[in-house]
């Protein structure tokens, strides 16, 4: 017992030393878990001896996983997906899986280890892209909303391979397996729907009153169907995954989640660092070729196809590229098929360290394409216009009647609603451009003079009249962003006045050099506002409790348009 802790121990340890140097290149930490097991595994420290210990914590990350993916499956939200994401998402997986078979059989490999392959490379990691698109605060954007749900779809996708791939264990000719498998796993989902529609809604509320045993009934819910889907035949991570569905309809399903991620990913870490462990070594210059190939595939072709997809069905083709460029690595899914194709003994440790390796690398460079997606537009957009569909796209809402408008506001958010009236008392003639497909519509109900469009797309500000325009105003506090604001306006218009917003001093005043008129600063305006109400009104209760009344309206007009405070990016297992 001793041993296993000490084992298990110097394998945390290190696996936080690794992760650390990987923070400080911006990688994602999954990378220097699987480093982990490489650095612990027999080719060079050796020090995990207790195989089958590490195994059984990796497996229950992998069904904590599985059930918070679950959680995120919620039939309504795949309803509101679209017919966009559905026809896209189906025809990214095939086409994915068809050009990924076809290498692997080029290259030489047998039928059942291209399939493999083939399935494993067609799926994107939804938690680097879910944190990329937090982050980056746009995932109310139309590319974010598309690359959500292109993963909402791939990950219903996956749970029926996980079925397929479980159900061969018991042996059988493929198109017999394949067919029972799916009458097995479509009777079981609407099973699995009729309890999440049915009968959790009735015990939810009396098990949500409190916090801890909602935890508790959570992991019991997680591990029992795992533990019953495993004696049917079916694997652990199938019934882990109908069991998050189950609970996808629960009111409670955010506060389930928050709850379980730090303990998923504990057990997960050890996940990774056992796949890096089974890596094998032994002629690695016999699979270069293929690991080189097939990451250049997954990094370049699999954004192509996406792009390629949406650019046909009638979205501009920065959105498209956009949306593509978030789909260049692999998924969790892809390791954990790979892994349990492993160990069902389907294919041998060479092709697991094929696919791991091409996991690696894949995640590595996709999160400087995602990072750097907005500036490496500009160079493919000339490439990308050859295919783009002649007349209005999809994403080119608004409501506009005007050639020029006096004041150009970028984004309608919390500040902007507020702007937006001083405006419409001004009677000036205003433009809102927003990248929120949402808000768009909500402006055009309103009558509204607004344009789809993100404030990052240099095609967008050279198709906008500044040369007319005698001020902008932009809403979003990024710095970039507010750089290429005020640089193209001023360049097109000197006299212009561009008001601009920032949460960083050191950023305002990089704002103010690069030729800003005004900086804004909201947090050091409320602390101003305050101030001025404490000289106007000085210890007056009336004068407190009318400003009270004016505040509340305020607030409650503002959130029946759907706004809340902003809150806080943590950062989990990602």
């Amino acid at each position: 017992m001793e041993s296993i802790f000490i084992e298990l121990t110097l394998v945390i340890i290190l696996a936080v030393g690794i992760s650390a140097i990987m923070r400080i290149l911006k990688q994602p930490l999954i990378i220097g878990y699987i480093i982990t097991g490489i650095v612990v595994s027999p080719y060079f420290l050796n020090i995990v001896g207790s195989g089958d210990t590490l195994a059984t914590f990796a497996e229950i990350g992998v069904v904590l996983l599985l059930f918070l993916v679950g959680l995120n499956l919620n039939p309504k939200i795949i309803k509101d997906v679209g017919k966009a994401s559905l026809i896209a998402g189906l025809s990214q997986i095939s086409l994915t899986a068809i050009g990924s078979m076809i290498i692997m059989l080029v290259l030489g490999f047998g039928i059942v280890v291209s399939i493999y392959v083939s399935i494993a490379l067609t799926f994107s990691s939804t938690i680097i892209i879910m944190k990329f698109l937090t982050d980056r605060k746009e995932l109310d954007a139309l590319h974010g909303k598309l690359s959500i749900g292109l993963l909402i779809i791939q990950d219903i996708v996956a749970m029926f391979v996980l079925m397929i791939i479980s159900s061969s264990s018991a042996g059988g000719d493929v198109p017999t397996l394949v067919t029972l498998a799916l009458i097995k796993g479509f009777g079981l989902l609407i099973l699995v729907l009729l309890l999440g529609m049915y009968i959790i809604p009735y015990i939810s509320g009396w098990i949500a009153k409190n916090q801890e045993f909602l935890l508790m009934f959570s992991v019991a819910w997680c591990l029992m169907f795992a533990a019953g889907f495993f004696l049917l035949d079916f694997s652990l991570e199938v019934g882990a995954l109908l069991a998050g569905v189950t609970l996808a309809m629960s009111p409670y399903r955010h506060e389930i989640s928050s709850r379980l991620r730090p303990l998923r990913d504990f057990f997960l870490v050890l996940f990774f660092i056992l796949l890096g462990s089974h890596m094998v070594f032994d002629g690695i210059h016999n699979i270069i070729i293929p690991i080189i190939v097939l990451t250049l595939f997954v990094v370049i072709f699999k954004p192509i196809i996406v792009s390629l997809l949406l650019i046909w069905m009638g979205y501009s083709k920065r959105t498209s590229f956009l949306s593509g460029a978030t789909m260049a690595q692999i998924s969790e899914f892809s390791l954990i098929i790979i892994s349990l194709g492993a160990n069902l003994g389907h294919i041998g440790s060479d092709i697991l360290s094929i696919v791991t390796i091409v996991g690696l690398l894949s995640i590595a460079s996709s999160s400087y394409m995602m990072k750097y997606a907005t500036k490496l537009y500009p160079k493919f957009s000339g490439i990308l216009s050859l295919f783009e569909r002649k007349g209005k796209k999809i994403d080119e809402e608004g409501l506009q009647s005007l050639e020029s408008y006096e004041i150009i506001m970028f984004g309608y958010n919390r500040i902007g609603h507020d702007i937006l009236e001083s405006l419409k008392k001004m009677k000036k003639n205003f433009l809102v451009v927003e990248y929120n497909p949402d808000t768009i519509a909500y402006m055009v109900e309103k009558k509204i003079h607004c344009k789809y469009g993100d404030a990052n797309d240099l095609e967008l500000l050279n198709d906008l009249n500044f040369k007319d325009a005698k001020m902008i105003i932009s809403t979003i506090p990024d710095l970039d962003t507010n750089l290429l604001l005020v640089s193209t306006a001023n360049s097109i218009n000197p006299k212009i006045i561009t008001i601009v917003v920032s949460h960083q001093i050191s950023e305002s005043l990089e704002l103010y050099e690069a030729g800003a008129t005004y900086v804004v600063m909201p947090h050091f305006l409320g602390g101003k506002h305050t101030s001025m109400m404490l000289e106007n009104y000085g210890l007056n209760l009336n004068k407190f409790l009318t400003e009270r009344l004016f505040n509340i309206e305020n607030l409650k007009n503002k959130k029946n348009m759907g706004y809340e405070h902003p809150k806080t990016n943590r950062t989990y297992f990602k």
